[in-house]
């Protein structure tokens, strides 16, 4: 063996990503952060990183990295199912998010599935088992298991994203579904509504169970009952959301007294809702107020403008890849932690106070 191999077998891996948040003084994630996203790091903190990151010669290439310590540079994505086309594109959205920050971190970004059938799930523990992936970030699902094989087994850093498994052991990043709908149900009650109609999404689903228990602990504050709402839905999934409003609107035709305000739990929902009830001659928000959950930029174009509460996808993205990066590079956190990034009410004109307080 001649020196040229001794050098090449012995040659250190380099410094890590916790070697400059130790010579910086600040936590892994803030070097994460700071790496994915500059401009949520303030300009100190961000020049005390950038300085140990030159002192110590680290560069976030984990291409050059895995092929010194022969690990893969791949972030394996686990959808919840086929992507969806309708005017809620909250995968697609944070899909680009997630990638931006891993790819500003050196990572590539592979998406294991386009369903989630026996088949897909085999494939997925496939490749987590066989060695293919570094690290795990799964949307809105649970993790996959199939013949007692579990992606939790596999020995890789996970993290969930748009639904809190922190109490099984995952961290999380996830909107604050139920405070944010219960905020906008406050305000309709305020506005002086007390009849609502909530068209849900598929029963047991933790957004639809979250954005529910907004609405209902909203009308208990203000000494109304569940009595107070009505619900339409809960069958389909989350893809069939324009089929969902326009049933909808044949269960509100059929109420005798019928709400004052809406409440959906999409974007897509609503819409389709919004122009069912047209047909009928009734009129936004004249007859009856809309406020649906996504943030869909198509909804400003709605007729009228449709309020919406917006989900901070780009925000969630790189939360779920700093999380990720941190429990690479030092470990996942113990306990599991639920990483909370609010959304915002975008309040436009289909919301009014009722007819009758008018």
């Amino acid at each position: 063996m001649n020196r040229k191999d001794n050098v090449t077998q012995d040659e250190p891996s380099g410094p890590l990503m916790a070697d400059v948040a130790r010579l910086a003084g600040v936590a892994i994630s803030t070097v994460s952060r700071a790496l994915a996203n500059p401009g949520r790091v303030n300009e100190k903190t961000r020049a005390k990183i950038d300085a140990a990151a030159k002192q110590l010669g680290y560069t976030p290439n984990a291409m050059a990295r895995s092929l010194r310590v022969g690990k893969p540079n791949t972030i394996m994505i686990i959808l919840p199912g086929s992507l969806y086309y309708g005017a809620s594109q909250i995968i697609p959205q944070v899909l680009q998010s997630i990638n931006k920050s891993l790819i500003k971190a050196g990572y590539n970004l592979m998406i294991a599935n386009l369903d989630r059938d026996e088949t897909s799930e085999r494939y997925i523990l496939d490749l987590a088992f066989g060695g293919t992936a570094r690290g795990v970030i799964i949307l809105s699902s649970k993790l996959p298991e199939v013949d007692g094989r579990s992606l939790a087994q596999a020995g890789l850093p996970v993290v969930s994203m748009l639904l809190d498994m922190s109490d099984a052991g995952t961290p999380s990043v996830v909107t604050n579904d139920r405070a944010a709908v219960r905020a906008v149900s406050r305000e309709l009650v305020g506005l002086g509504h007390r009849r609502f109609f909530y068209l849900a999404g598929p029963e047991g689903n933790y957004h639809d169970v979250e954005r529910y228990a907004g609405v209902v602990e909203a009308l208990a504050e203000a000494g109304l009952g569940e009595d107070a709402v009505v619900r339409s839905g809960g069958s389909l999934d989350y893809q069939q959301g324009f089929r969902i409003g326009l049933e909808g609107v044949a269960d509100f035709e059929a109420l005798e007294n019928r709400p004052t305000a809406v409440i959906a739990t999409s974007d897509d929902m609503a819409i389709s809702f919004m122009s069912g009830i047209r047909k009928l001659g009734l009129r936004i928000p004249e007859d009856v107020s809309v406020v649906s959950f996504d943030g869909s930029p198509v909804c400003a174009f709605c007729t009228p403008p449709l309020s919406t509460i917006e989900q901070p996808v780009e925000e969630m993205g790189q939360a779920a890849a700093a999380l990720l990066l941190e429990a690479i590079e030092n470990g996942p956190p113990t306990p599991a932690s639920c990483t909370v990034v609010p959304s915002r009410l975008i309040t436009r004109e289909s919301m009014a106070p009722p007819a009758l307080s008018r």
